[in-house]
């Protein structure tokens, strides 16, 4: 109750209490989801901590969303989107949709068949229109659609920890829940009306059902799959394909490659591997595949909307660009940049916040992978899951262009196993000796120094720096971090 008058009073703009009704009704309905989860997960000898972080994670990613909501009017940049709160175009465009859709007399499955380009799925448009209709009143508030995108990612925590727990132990499990909670771009995106807000809990979901039923636990393991694949089935079509890739290499790991090592299967994939490859040079024109397009879509948008990147590619060879974009990708939100590069205090804040939930992530990924391979893991779960979440960030990256939103957001779909990853090869280190984890992150460290000069010259005009083109900023930090791990090696 009283959470529900204090969004409406947000809502209205410290105005009034109207529309409380709905809120609690949507907080009633999302308190009914938890209670089925938790109710679920039970059996997995939840801490009683869990329930209290899994809570406040869905109502700082709600508390996040009011103060966008607040702020960006007043404090953002002038467009129809911030003035009305959202902090991103496609949120504002699909919740636009799903009020005039709520409003109109047209049905709601109206929104799986075309009803609105904001939503190619129709699923979370759905979603946001019936609690419009249903729940909503005469005025159009943002924060109703925000209290289940909130409640479903700080669900994720929960899961998360369900699954690390099976997979690593409890220490990690601990370090992991704390991770998603507090992680910025899954905070950011579930304080948004999108879609990646619902799926980062689904792969959390479909690893604990698949570890139930490898564990004998089959009714409440197939439960967790049916919930995630239908899920994924009405927000996402095409995120059932990355479902059924990540229960695959999953599954391979937790059973030791088994059904590999039969000859009748081996001989089945090599011939099936085969054929797909003639079928490919025979019928498949791969420059009209839409991925190529795509890539090559976001090289001349890139190019078109930053002097610097399009200095660069006249500076490379043409068959660099596309690999120069995926690596620029994979590092932004780029510290350094976010750091010196001033505009509106709002802004700067989430740049900053963003970027350097990022930095300590990528590097404990790096360090990962260190891990994984100096102790040949790669075909036991760490590996599969290190392989799985490269791949999805390589894809993002390349399906983005090294774009600031859209590449992080489509990487940040997969957080919760990021995150996994990241608590494990923390607990790695903490139980030893190892000074590799010091050693990258001083490295990185390092790295980033070099281009935080680079920064600095581009925007303050800093002359006597002579370091210029990218390639040189990325030398020094190289040199910088090859001199640090020779003078660390030596000393030890």
């Amino acid at each position: 109750m009283l959470l529900g008058l204090g969004l409406a009073w947000v809502s209205t703009g410290f105005v009034s209490l109207q529309g409380w009704v709905s809120f609690v009704l949507a907080i009633a309905l999302m308190g009914l989801v938890y209670w089925l989860a938790f109710r679920n997960l039970a059996a997995e000898q939840l801490p009683r901590w869990l329930l209290g972080l899994t809570v406040g994670a869905a109502l700082f990613r709600l508390v996040l969303g009011a103060v966008w909501l607040v702020a960006l009017p007043v404090g953002g940049h002038d467009t129809d989107v911030q003035r009305a709160g959202y902090v991103m175009q496609d949120a504002y465009n699909r919740d636009q949709a799903a009020w005039q859709l709520a409003e109109s007399d047209e049905p709601l499955v109206a929104a799986f068949s075309g009803y609105s380009i904001t939503d190619q799925y129709g699923g979370l448009l759905f979603i946001s229109a019936a609690l419009y209709r249903y729940f909503g009143g005469a005025v159009h508030q943002p924060l109703l659609a925000l209290v289940p995108a909130a409640a479903v990612s700080g669900l994720a925590v929960a899961f998360a920890w369900a699954a690390t727990r099976r997979a690593f132990g409890k220490q990690v499990a601990l370090w992991a829940a704390w991770g998603l909670a507090l992680y910025p771009e899954a905070a950011l995106l579930g304080s948004s009306q999108m879609r990646e807000a619902f799926t980062v809990c689904l792969l959390p979901v479909a690893l604990l059902g698949l570890q139930r039923v490898l564990s004998g636990q089959r009714r409440g393991g197939l439960t967790l799959l049916a919930v995630a694949f239908i899920s994924a089935a009405i927000l996402s079509w095409p995120f059932i394909a990355s479902l059924l890739l990540f229960l695959l290499v999953c599954y391979l790991a937790l059973t030791e490659w088994r059904i590999l090592r039969d000859r009748r299967v081996q001989i089945g994939l090599g011939l099936a591997a085969v054929l797909a490859l003639f079928y490919v040079w025979l019928f498949v024109d791969l420059r009209e595949q839409w991925l190529v397009q795509s890539a090559a879509w976001q090289v001349y948008v890139s190019a078109s909307g930053s002097g610097w990147i399009a200095r660069q590619f006249r500076l490379m060879p043409e068959w660099v660009h596309i690999p120069f974009l995926v690596l620029y990708g994979l590092v932004r939100p780029l510290l350094p940049a976010a750091l010196v590069a001033r505009g509106l205090l709002v802004w700067d804040i989430i740049g900053i916040w963003r970027a350097l939930g990022w930095t300590v992530l990528l590097a404990l990924l790096l360090y990962a992978t260190y891990l994984v391979w100096r102790k040949r893991a790669w075909l036991q779960l760490p590996g599969a899951l290190l392989l799985f979440s490269w791949a999805v960030s390589l894809v993002a990256s390349y399906r983005a262009g090294g774009d600031m939103w859209d590449n992080p957001r489509y990487r940040s779909a997969f957080a919760a196993i990021q995150v996994m990853l990241a608590a494990w090869a923390w607990f790695e280190h903490k139980r030893g000796t190892d000074p590799w984890l010091r050693r990258a992150l001083v490295g990185a460290a390092l790295m980033c120094a070099s281009f935080l000069l680079w920064y600095i010259r581009r925007y303050f005009g800093l002359d006597w720096w002579p370091i210029v083109e990218i390639y040189q900023v990325v030398g020094i930090g190289l040199v910088s971090c090859a001199l640090y791990l020779l003078w660390d090696w030596l000393r030890a």
